[in-house]
């Protein structure tokens, strides 16, 4: 229903379970589908106290999800086919969410990208209405019901469902990308987005106010969703074009501590507890070899214990910054790599570390200096109006 660069991404993964690979893409289930199945089956039974009821309703919400990992796949292969890769999908009870590494840098290709996944839900309605055609069952398409009723009718109602929700100019569903898309080829990228969330979040209002008022608890829930979503893809588009054109060696911390691959665990605790940082590279020898985060030293202390060596904890495969390098661009990749800390190295050596919140500390440093700047202009006019008059 969704696709993402990155939202939650960690937290998702966290609690989620591999159950296919397609296309060499990994298709991850969250627990909280299993308790969808759980309500979906109980309630189909209390209708009717019928087990066959029951395990209907159970074919029919796995088949459902079926549709939603086909919807995700449109939106990831057309993806690739601008050399846009897919880290993964995981199913919620809300519905999908294509981690795709970035989102395209034209229009055109972000347009092409958000309609793949309706463009399969028409098809699979298309498909399913000609099967019913063909069977002469036209009569089952005014008969759905919840429980009973002709199953190629109901998926065939949920995929013209499907594609009609998701086509609603709402962040971050794909209809708020379309209308972003579609923005962006008259005007720039930023102001775009700023457009398209404003009317994703005024949506969302009108669906919270219709949710209350028609006690419907997931019209609220969705709301929130649409909401917040719109909210989080402003703001990051919003950071990246701030820090457009600016170098990394302006954003990184150059006050930070290292350790030893060989020494405790305990060695961070100390340096945690002192306040100096949360993460950690590990050096030896004067090359980085790893990154010791902070859940990593968490997990580490709760299986190893403190004496054991950073080296057995660590993350040993990371992703690394240059100093001349935009910071735009390594922002970008501190979201797609789902890490939090990247080393920053000039000729191999270690000259600084960047963080999402050093980032978001210099932004908001860089915004109280550009409204002084402001300050200080409008003064100066005043003053110059004044002498003149």
């Amino acid at each position: 229903m969704k696709f993402a660069a990155k939202l939650g991404a960690k937290t998702i993964m966290k609690w989620s379970w591999k159950v296919a690979q397609i296309a060499g893409i990994g298709v991850y289930v969250h627990f909280t589908f299993i308790i969808l199945l759980g309500w979906v089956g109980v309630s189909h039974f209390l209708l009717r106290h019928s087990w066959q009821d029951a395990a209907s309703g159970l074919v029919f919400i796995v088949t459902l999800f079926g549709i939603v990992v086909l919807h995700e796949l449109g939106h990831a292969l057309t993806a690739r086919r601008f050399g846009i890769r897919t880290r993964d999908i995981t199913l919620l009870p809300i519905g999908g969410v294509a981690r795709l590494e970035r989102m395209p840098d034209d229009p055109k290709q972000e347009l092409l990208v958000a309609l793949a996944g309706p463009a399969v839900n028409i098809v699979l309605a298309a498909l399913l209405f000609s099967v019913l055609v063909a069977g002469a069952k036209l009569a089952a398409l005014t008969e759905v019901r919840l429980v009973g009723g002709d199953f190629l009718s109901k998926l065939m109602w949920v995929n013209v469902g499907l594609a009609v929700f998701n086509l609603l100019p709402a962040f971050p569903m794909d209809g708020g990308r379309v209308l972003r898309a579609l923005l962006a080829t008259r005007m720039d990228y930023v102001r775009a987005t700023h457009i398209a969330a404003n009317v994703g979040q005024a949506m969302a209002f009108l669906f919270g106010i219709w949710g209350l008022f028609a006690s419907l608890p997931m019209l609220v829930f969705i709301a929130l969703f649409v909401w917040i979503g719109a909210a989080q893809e402003s703001s990051i588009v919003q950071m990246r074009s701030a820090l457009g054109g600016i170098p990394v060696e302006r954003v990184m911390i150059t006050d930070f501590r290292s350790l030893s691959p060989h020494e405790p665990l305990s060695s961070a605790v100390e340096h945690i507890l002192a306040g100096s940082q949360q993460d950690f590279p590990v050096v030896e020898e004067g090359r980085v070899v790893g990154i010791l985060t902070r859940s990593d030293l968490l997990t580490g202390l709760t299986k190893r214990g403190q004496q054991a060596e950073i080296s057995e904890v660590m993350q040993k495969k990371f992703e690394t910054a240059a100093p001349s390098e935009m910071a735009d661009r390594v922002f970008a990749r501190l979201q797609r790599c789902n890490c939090h800390t990247l080393p920053v190295l000039r000729n191999g050596e270690l000259v600084g570390i960047v963080t999402m919140e050093n980032v978001g500390e210099f932004l908001m440093i860089q915004s109280a200096l550009d409204e002084a700047r402001k300050g200080k202009k409008t003064i100066r006019t005043l003053v110059a109006a004044d002498r003149r008059s």
